[in-house]
């Protein structure tokens, strides 16, 4: 069990440090985006040719590809020909002559961190002797089905919305964006959840519920939302949308 988590650890070291040169080539740090999603792939392809892969495996293997292929492809189509994100802007000017150590550090591999943390259920299954298809199994899918809507559809009405002219410093209240604020995240969390809820009968799944956990109050409390709501503080159409719109979970709008 340890093994497989430390070679997954030297992986995602290299892979993190790979793409840490790509963004001083680009000088663009925003690339860890793209990388975000894709690396779990690497992960996921490692414990494929490593070992024996149940069904339920190949289930948990083909749900993380899914979202990364989809996340990766979704932010390199958003940031290409713009310039860098706005976050990773702020981060330039303020980290000053510390730039690159503090990007190394603080951007890839506290990102490559997190990805361990956060597909370590997933590790732990492929070590574990192999389950059978059961009840956990479809609570997690349908849990993963459920996500993907949001996520996948959420992200492609705000392209859409962004891509009319007039819509520039809007702020998109339509579709999924009408019962939440952050519907793409909300869709996030519930597909990490449902891919906990799959590794829930292999032994001692339990202790790494730290990875859904990690992604809800990464989303939640540091790297989504208060980042993204941060941005448009002050704007008179965002604080009154803030005011009837629930922040994650979709609800029903308030009325004025």
């Amino acid at each position: 069990m340890l093994a497989v988590f430390i070679t997954c650890f030297f992986i995602i070291f290299v892979y993190a440090s790979v793409w840490f040169a790509i963004a001083v080539y680009k000088k663009r740090n925003d690339v860890a985006d793209i990388a975000w999603g894709a690396g779990y792939i690497i992960i996921c392809g490692f414990l494929f040719y490593t070992y024996p892969a149940s069904n339920v495996l190949i289930l948990l293997y083909t749900l993380v590809t899914i979202w990364g292929l989809r996340l990766s492809m979704h932010i390199y189509t958003r940031n290409k020909n713009k310039t860098e994100d706005f976050r990773y802007k702020a981060w330039r000017d303020e980290w000053g002559k510390y730039f690159y150590l503090r990007s190394y550090l603080q951007v890839f591999l506290l990102q490559g961190l997190f990805l361990l943390i956060i597909i370590s259920p997933v590790i732990h299954a492929a070590a574990e002797q192999p389950v059978k298809w059961n009840m956990f199994t479809w609570i997690g899918l349908c849990c993963w089905i459920i996500g993907f809507y949001f996520q996948s559809v959420a992200d492609w009405q705000l392209a859409v919305f962004k891509s009319i002219p007039k819509n520039k410093g809007m702020i998109i209240q339509t579709g999924l964006w009408k019962y939440s604020r952050h519907p793409n995240y909300f869709g996030e969390i519930m597909m990490w959840w449902g891919i906990f809820f799959i590794t829930i009968p292999f032994a001692n799944s339990l202790y790494f519920m730290i990875s859904p956990l990690t992604i809800t109050l990464l989303l939640v409390f540091v790297s989504g939302i208060p980042m993204l709501e941060k941005k448009y503080k002050g704007n008179p159409a965002f604080e009154d949308y803030k005011k009837r719109t629930s922040a994650l979970i979709p609800m029903p709008t308030k009325k004025k």
